[in-house]
């Protein structure tokens, strides 16, 4: 044991508060002390970022590559300002944008029922049902045009012409929740509603019913020719088709109130009533409106004027529309005009249709304009009011962009007359393209899909020019060019008839809900549906689907390309887009995402061998290899500065793009319903599914081809490496693959888990769970799950919930458990099962009851089955585990699960070299020994109990052991047999904390004195504890080494509490032990050299606690300085040299001084006189101050005083010199004649005690030979004092010392010391005596004569 000490104190003595006594030649008293060197301060270093897990690392190149995804250019990056015209057409069938799918015929019994007709038949789609409707004058008809055959569902119950059907979405809360549709059918009379409810099956709408809603309003005198409607508020607008451009709104709702009906219309344009035309007057010609389209997401309304006039309205709430722009046709010609002044034939042209761009396509784009020479003009809608988003009302509206036809021929063929560069160094545009003229009608569908039917004279058919863009091009910027290219691919389909009407039959595409990203279809191709539209001729419908990239490469192998080869498309790709998706594109057809449509019209996976097995040679091949970074010329060679292959790249995109749709949502959702909220999966479970069918595809893939793929081929491949840079580029790639290959196991078994997780019931799940822990599950993503750590515990608490939820209903666990693991098993591993077994166990053994034998039996196999996995055994399973053990009274079984459970937590036993160490702070080691801890606390719990248990047990017989001593018994002999030493220590500290302190002292185990002696540097109480549990072993040796340490160390300790320690070293150090101990051990100092030192340091320590007594009854210190030296000395022991310097010295306090003297081995005999002469003045000063009447009694005590102290030792008390002292002194201020005699000095002080002086070193036990040696000096010199009449005294003195002398040593049987002595002594008196210095003048003097010569004969008598 060591304290650590104070450092040395200075040698320069510090200012004194007292006044500096003069002493030349001041003694300066240094002990060799131990002293430490301060060491540097060193800088620790920032602890560095934990180094990712492979998941986390695949998790986060997933991010990056959605985030490429989401970055994909909006549509006003490349439809800027300027014009456009590139087209990619291609007439190979494997490289169209678009796919034919099927032809249906109209139903016969639609023909036999338009030959019945009377005056009117049209006809339509409702695309999004999968239904067409026909209206033969006053009937109307719908049939699912999907069927083979179909069922007509016929409305017949009005009979007026119907002139206009449209269908759109309800208001909310006017219907039930199943009517999902209105159909507006407008007549020649008036205008009604009917609800319509859809029945789904997997493969859309296959029925509807219709239902009256008697809700009408008169239309006379207004043709209505367009009706369109609000998917968002349910507002229903028609126009005038014949004789205004009015817009009307129809109003609807569930009842009639005050002030409405049920259903009215509303003139938004004008508010008078108009008076019908007279009939004498010549007809007129009105504009009217020819189409109306609604953007909810700007809340406008378009609308087209048979003049061409667009006019744009704003629905600011929910019942008001404004008119806020109005564009003529001349207008828009003139800003075309400004837009492309080359162009050919602008005065020609006229708008033949209008589609919205939605806010989430496009910031300011908002409309599409196409005219009857197939241009399609894009606007641009803006507002003047700096806080306008897209819901504020717009204010202008400009050309912003047109977009040309492709060419009749090759544009090298064209006249440069016709020609341009355009705005963004595409290819030439042909401003003169008479490509798509006659265009009867234009439509556009997001992002960008157009559809153009083109109709030429003396042609029975329509032409479709169909266009998508070139999703390549546009998202990888080729090098020379500054942006991305407005370029499209296109090919036209002969259609059979004109068209009637077309629509979009899947839902309307969107890859992001803002414009960045919106347009991106190669990041949906895996993960939404294909779009699909629907087209109504007069001969049937007719329906084609957009074609993704894995089609058509797909197509290519399957059917041939170019007539470069295979080869050459396989480039064509990697040039147009990039070598990253040429890899997932490729990697997915190998995967059996690509598809076709089939013989019989149907989409079908491609599944043909040949087209796999390319697939897979072109992913292998067109892969790339690693390569490093440029920070690799910095850094140097290592695997973070390798970027990864393209094929890993594609790799992560075919991942990212088939868990795009999941990855970033929650798992859990909540709906409400009338019987209260449910929890509900977010993603459909047949979403769900599908993901983890593709990406068990893809681990079937991968480990199939490993050996030729570059980073997964193992060991083997880097026997081809030819230099460092390869095969840190390999250790790269391997790094990044493996990474991936972790996360989609992680996946594929998260899926699997929330798969089973919602067989369940999941409300009754979440119950077993700790309030925190519920909250984070409703809010896990599936990222979280799949990626994250705590998403995986949350995961596993979870597993162990629903085991939980099937042990309380009796079923059997191990058939649950084995179950979840085979579905998901890093979410439920084997060792999961053995604790799910282990809790059964242990709830049958409560079932059974502890006391039984069976039940105790189930105990110790659930403690068995738990000490198996005690290393994956969680807090929770643990807490849970000890607490029934303890309720059951298994106190030994829960002390030992806790200890092995802390032992499997720290196998390296980090936690005990971070004790030993210090508990340095910062250090990673003490995670270890928290993990630890946490177990030993539920130990003290089943310690606790246990005691509890014990105390609170009845009268028990005396010689029956009761069952519950008995288990606190076993319960202990874990506790104590235990050598786990980072739990005896925090058991020690629990004891301390607990006042259990004598417990410590009943243990007999080296585990508690290393604990006291590491902790005691630190705890005084622990120091006092060690010393105590040595003494208690009989270890006296030891415990006086720790009391003299503890009277050394720094703690905050007063001088006589560090003296009495001391005392109790000396003490135990001079007591005598029997038999062998640890005092033999190398190194400990011996026992005469401990006892020394201790004596050393007490002598020094009763010097220390003198100067303080003195200085707190010395009245010439005052104030704070008092305090601060009575606090400073009341402390740690000061070194000699201060003791002396700094208070004894200084204060005048000379018998303190003569103790240093001796304490330090001071011979300096002229210090030594003079500090004797001064104590002797001192003293009889104060006397004298103090009117006493006997000074020499004073000088007498403190004269003895030091002589006890010092042991008469010869250097500090010489006898010679302090004798001459006292005598000198006696002779200098007291007499010893009579009172008013005649030779009395009235100056001195009577003196009634001749021999004081040597009384004092009779006491003292002094030796007599050098008093008399002393006195006989003395009266041979005749030094004054001593000359003259004093001499009388000096043989007075020496009479008395004789009588003294003889009487002391008559009792030691050898009269003064020896006949030598005698004989001399004999000499001496017969000298002195026969000099007759005494006289006969007074009584007193013949009595010494008298006994002068007595005590000379009796020594004369003894010598001889």
């Amino acid at each position: 044991m060591a304290f650590n000490m104070t450092p040395a104190t200075p040698q320069r003595p510090g200012p004194g508060a007292f006044i500096n006594t003069p002493a030349p030649g001041r003694p300066v008293f240094m002990r060799q002390g131990s002293t430490q060197q301060q060491q540097p301060a060193q800088l620790q270093p920032a602890p560095s970022a934990p180094a990712p897990t492979p998941v986390e690392r695949a998790a986060r190149t997933i991010n990056d590559m959605l985030l490429k995804d989401e970055r994909y250019p909006e549509l006003e990056a490349y439809v800027g300002q300027g014009v456009s015209g590139e087209y990619h057409e291609s007439t190979n069938p494997a490289w169209t944008p678009f796919q034919r799918l099927r032809t249906y015929e109209v139903p016969e019994r639609i023909f036999e029922q338009v030959n019945h007709t009377q005056m009117t038949t049209s006809m339509g789609l409702f695309a999004e049902i999968n239904h067409a409707w026909v209206a033969i004058d006053n009937q109307l008809y719908l049939w699912d045009y999907t069927h083979p055959n179909p069922e007509l569902v016929g409305y017949e119950e009005q009979a007026n012409n119907i002139v206009t059907v449209k269908l759109v979405k309800p208001r909310a809360k006017v219907f039930v929740d199943t009517i999902s549709y209105l159909l507006v059918v407008a007549t020649t009379a008036d205008i009604f509603l009917i609800a319509v409810e859809c029945q789904r099956g997997p493969e859309g709408v296959h029925a509807v019913t219709l239902y009256q809603t008697n809700l009408t309003v008169s239309i006379r005198g207004i043709h209505i020719r367009s009706v369109e409607g609000s998917d968002e508020t349910g507002r229903i607008f028609f126009a005038d088709g014949r004789d205004s451009e009015d817009v009307y709104e129809l109003n609807y709702q569930q009842e009639d109130r005050w002030f409405s009906s049920r259903c009215s219309k509303t003139n938004h344009v004008r508010k008078s009533i108009g008076l019908p035309a007279l009939p004498f007057y010549s007809a007129t010609k009105y504009e009217y409106v020819e189409q109306m389209a609604v953007d909810d997401s700007r809340k406008l309304l378009y609308t087209l004027s048979s003049n061409g006039t667009i006019r744009v309205f704003y629905m600011k709430t929910s019942t008001t529309l404004e008119l806020v722009i109005s564009k003529s046709l001349s207008t828009m010609k003139t800003l075309c005009n400004h837009v492309a002044p080359q162009a050919n034939g602008i005065r020609s042209w006229k708008i033949i249709g209008i589609d919205p761009i939605t806010a989430t396509e496009a910031n300011q784009l908002s409309l599409v304009a196409t005219t009857s020479n197939g241009w399609r003009i894009y606007l641009s809608t803006t507002s003047n009011s700096w806080l306008a988003d897209a819901g504020t009302a717009p204010t202008s509206m400009q050309v912003r962009h047109i977009r040309f036809p492709p060419p009749e021929s090759q544009i090298s063929n064209q006249g440069p007359s016709t020609q341009v560069q355009q705005y963004q160094n595409s290819g030439l545009v042909d401003f003169g393209s008479a490509a798509l003229t006659r265009t009867e009608r234009g439509f556009r569908y997001a992002p960008g899909s157009f559809f153009c039917f083109v109709r030429r004279a003396n042609e029975g058919n329509d032409v479709l020019f169909m266009s998508a863009p070139h999703s390549g091009l546009i998202g990888t910027p080729q090098d020379s060019s500054p942006g991305p290219r407005y370029t499209e691919t296109s090919q036209y389909l002969a259609l059979t008839g004109h068209m009637q009407a077309v629509g979009l039959v899947t839902e309307p595409f969107s890859a992001s809900d803002k414009p960045s990203g919106f347009g991106n279809e190669l990041a949906v191709q895996f993960d939404k549906p294909l779009c699909e539209y629907a087209i109504m001729t007069s001969n049937g419908i007719e329906t084609v689907r957009r074609r993704r990239l894995v089609d058509t490469f797909a197509a290519i192998i399957k059917y041939g390309g170019s007539p470069d080869g295979l080869e050459g498309d396989v480039r064509k790709i990697v040039k147009q887009y990039g070598q990253r998706e040429i890899a997932a594109t490729a990697l997915a057809v190998a995967c059996g995402q690509g598809s076709d449509v089939g013989p019989d019209s149907r989409i079908a996976k491609i599944n043909d061998p040949e087209v796999l097995e390319y697939a897979r040679k072109t992913f292998i091949d067109y892969g790339g290899k690693a390569q490093l970074t440029e920070n690799a010329t910095l850094e140097g060679l290592t695997v973070d500065n390798v970027r990864a292959s393209p094929r890993h790249d594609g790799i992560a995109i075919y991942i990212s793009r088939l868990v795009r749709s999941i990855w970033r949502s929650p798992i859990i959702k909540e709906t409400k319903r009338p019987a209260g909220v449910i929890l509900e999966p977010s993603i459909r479970i047949s979403k769900l599914q599908e993901v983890q069918r593709a990406l068990i595809q893809l681990q079937e893939f991968l480990e199939t081809n490993k050996s030729n793929i570059d980073g997964l081929a193992g060991p083997e491949a880097l026997g081809r490496v030819t230099s460092r840079q390869d095969e840190v580029e390999l250790q790269g790639e391997n790094r990044a693959l493996t990474s991936l290959m972790h996360l989609v196991n992680n996946i594929v078994e998260g899926i699997a888990f929330v798969l089973v997780l919602f067989e369940e019931r999941l409300e009754d799940v979440l119950v077993l769970l700790p309030e925190e822990s519920r909250i984070k599950v409703r809010k896990l993503s599936f990222e979280g799950l799949f990626s994250v750590r705590e998403g995986k515990e949350l995961a596993k608490e979870l597993v162990k919930a629903i085991v939980n939820r099937n042990i309380t209903k009796g079923s059997n666990v191990e058939t649950v458990a084995e179950a979840l693991r085979r579905k998901c098993g890093s979410f439920c591993s084997s060792d999961d099962v053995v604790i799910f077994k282990a809790q059964e166990n242990l709830k049958k053994a409560t079932d059974v009851g502890a006391n039984a034998e069976r039940g105790r039996v189930l105990l110790n196999d659930s403690l068995r089955l738990f000490e198996q996995v005690a290393k994956s055994l969680s807090s929770e399973h643990l807490t849970a585990a000890v607490s029934k053990y303890i309720e059951l009274e298994f106190y030994a079984g829960a002390i030992r699960l806790a200890l092995k459970v802390a032992q499997e937590l720290d196998r390296g036993n980090k936690a005990l070299s971070w004790i030993k160490d210090g508990r340095p702070a910062q250090d990673a080691r003490q995670d270890s020994y928290l993990r630890r801890t946490a177990c030993y606390e539920l130990a003290f719990r089943v310690i606790e109990a246990v005691d509890l248990a014990y105390n609170n047990q009845g009268v028990v017989q005396d010689g029956v052991v009761s069952q519950i001593t008995r288990r606190k018994h076993e319960a202990y002999e874990q506790i104590n047999n235990s050598d786990d030493e980072v739990f005896q220590n925090y058991l020690y500290d629990w004891y301390l904390a607990k006042g259990w302190a004598d417990r410590l002292l009943e243990i007999n185990s080296p585990f508690v004195v290393d604990y006291l002696r590491r902790s005691s540097e630190a705890d005084i109480a622990h120091a006092d504890l060690l010393w105590r549990y040595y003494a208690h072993y009989n270890d006296y040796l030891s415990a006086a080494e720790v009391q003299y340490q503890l009277a050394k160390s720094p703690f905050d300790l007063s001088l006589e509490k560090r003296i009495e320690y001391l005392s109790r070293a000396k003490a135990n150090a001079s007591t005598r032990m029997t038999g062998f101990s640890e005092t033999g051990v190398r190194n400990r100092p011996s026992r005469q050299e401990l006892l020394r030192s201790i004596s050393d340091h007490l002598d020094i320590a009763n010097i220390q606690d003198d100067v303080l007594q003195k200085i707190k009854n010395d009245t010439r210190l005052t104030g704070d300085r008092r305090a601060s030296v009575i606090e400073n000395l009341d402390g740690a022991i000061q070194p000699l040299d201060d003791l002396y310097h700094q208070y004894a010295d200084q204060a005048g306090y000379y018998d303190i001084c003569l103790l240093i003297y001796h304490s330090a081995d001071y011979r300096n005999l002229p210090d030594i006189r003079s500090t004797w002469t001064n104590l002797v003045e001192q003293t009889h000063r104060v006397a004298i101050n103090q009117q006493h009447t006997a000074p020499w009694e004073m000088v007498t005590y403190d004269v003895e005083s030091v002589g006890r102290r010092v042991n008469l030792n010869e250097n500090v008390f010489p006898v010679n010199i302090v004798l001459q002292i006292l005598l000198q002194y006696d002779l200098t201020f007291y007499t010893h004649d009579a009172p008013n005699g005649r030779n009395t000095d009235a100056t001195l002080l009577h003196c009634t005690n001749l021999n004081w002086p040597i009384d004092i070193f009779v006491k003292l036990n002094a030796p007599f030979e050098s008093l008399i040696s002393t006195l006989e000096a003395l009266w041979y010199a005749q030094e004054h004092p001593f000359g003259g009449r004093n001499r009388k005294l000096l043989v007075k003195w020496l009479i008395y010392s004789v009588e003294r002398w003889h009487i002391a040593s008559k009792r030691t049987g050898q009269v003064f010391g020896g006949a030598d002595n005698a004989v001399a002594l004999a000499d001496l008196l017969r000298i002195i005596v026969g000099a007759n210095d005494i006289g006969r003048d007074t009584a007193e003097d013949q009595e010494w004569n008298e006994r002068g010569r007595q005590v000379r004969e009796r020594v004369e008598e003894i010598a001889r």
